[in-house]
């Protein structure tokens, strides 16, 4: 028996469940769908829409942004700095997003934000985010607390969408999630723990690269869901991973296994694929796929499942993370801790500069 079929190996390894935040995923989907109604956000039609996050609480503004691409004529760009770009001004909506509610650098771009006077609306768990908020009058999503932000992402993507129907930029918004809960309820089935590693996809998969690199490869409205498997093994799997999407990579990636040799043994590829894939892409993925057959011998697809875009870009994201998981229980690693972040989040904190920020938050606030 593979230790992925053994009950008592799985909750010996897999400490605080992670595994049950996959299994539950069409749960918090629909759960995060009545939440978001609670976000207000009563503004004028912004000229430029910001999302500022970091890892689990940024991931969703880059996810925005592939939902609607082709759908919004608004431009939307995400901020994982310390600061907003130039054009960010008063005709800017800025969702600043942290699930902590802490976040040094997202605290910042508050700041920053707060200073060019642009339309505001946040989203956190708490912490000083909720707090500050609170303070400026902004609109404020209260999430769930105690999960690990890797995990919250339907809290902190789904209300994303719903303020795009709120702001009559997009509309349809309820039906596509319907029949996203819809379609993770028979990814979180198929994939789950009691599901035999012989009829597990993400068993499988896991299997199937452990041992390797796993290079994820995207394209279109899967740019960022590549990202996010590739996330999901760095934090979960703490393996390493790297992403890169179509049709960019045919233009740099490629060149990159001409003579890697014995090198390209440690690396497995997976390709996310969709039905409806436009056929210049199809046929790219194809070519591509023969040529670094010639080097990379465990190569993988990802097949989309699902009508909408959202129930297709969330039913990768679910298997991505079964797959995650059930690679660190393979590596015999437990999912949840990510000791290195701590670290360096204990490091960053003796320079002092979240409590200058936070100082000229609350001069701000009392002006």
């Amino acid at each position: 028996m593979k230790i992925v079929d053994d009950p008592e190996s799985i909750s010996r390894i897999d400490k605080n469940d992670m595994l049950s935040f996959c299994v539950g995923a069409p749960q918090q989907y629909r759960q995060a769908a009545r939440l978001a109604k609670n976000l207000t956000v009563n503004y004028p039609k912004p000229g430029t829409i910001v999302i500022a996050g970091m890892g689990g609480s940024g991931i969703g503004g880059e996810l925005l942004k592939d939902w609607a691409r082709d759908r919004i004529m608004v431009p939307i760009d995400v901020c994982k700095e310390y600061s907003l770009p130039a054009y960010a001004q008063k005709n800017t909506l800025v969702f600043v997003v942290s699930y902590s509610g802490e976040t040094e650098e997202t605290l910042s771009v508050l700041r920053d934000a707060v200073k060019r006077k642009c339309m505001i609306a946040c989203i956190s768990s708490g912490g000083k985010l909720h707090e500050f908020s609170e303070k400026f009058g902004f609109p404020h999503l209260l999430v769930p607390s105690g999960m690990t932000p890797r995990a919250t992402l339907p809290y902190l993507f789904v209300p994303l969408i719903t303020a795009m129907e709120r702001l009559r930029l997009v509309s349809g918004v309820d039906e596509e999630i319907s029949e996203t809960v819809k379609v993770l309820e028979r990814v979180s089935a198929d994939n789950s723990p009691g599901k035999p590693s012989s009829s597990n996809f993400s068993k499988k998969l896991a299997v199937n690269i452990k041992g390797t690199v796993p290079a994820v490869y995207g394209f279109g409205p899967y740019r960022t869901v590549a990202q996010r498997l590739k996330t999901q093994f760095n934090e979960n799997s703490k393996n390493p991973a790297k992403w890169e999407t179509f049709p960019e990579l045919d233009h740099n990636e490629i060149v990159g296994w001409e003579e890697a040799g014995e090198f390209a043994e440690c690396f497995s590829t997976i390709f996310v694929r969709d039905d409806e894939e436009p056929a210049e892409i199809r046929q790219r993925i194809k070519v591509t796929k023969e040529l670094m057959g010639r080097h990379i011998k465990k190569t993988f697809e990802i097949h989309s499942l699902g009508e909408s875009r959202l129930a297709r870009m969330a039913s990768v994201i679910c298997t991505g993370d079964f797959t995650s998981v059930y690679l660190a229980i393979l590596r015999r690693v437990d999912p949840t801790p990510v000791k290195t972040i701590t670290l360096l989040k204990s490091k960053l904190e003796q320079t002092g500069l979240k409590e200058k920020v936070l100082r000229e938050l609350q001069r701000l606030a009392v002006k």
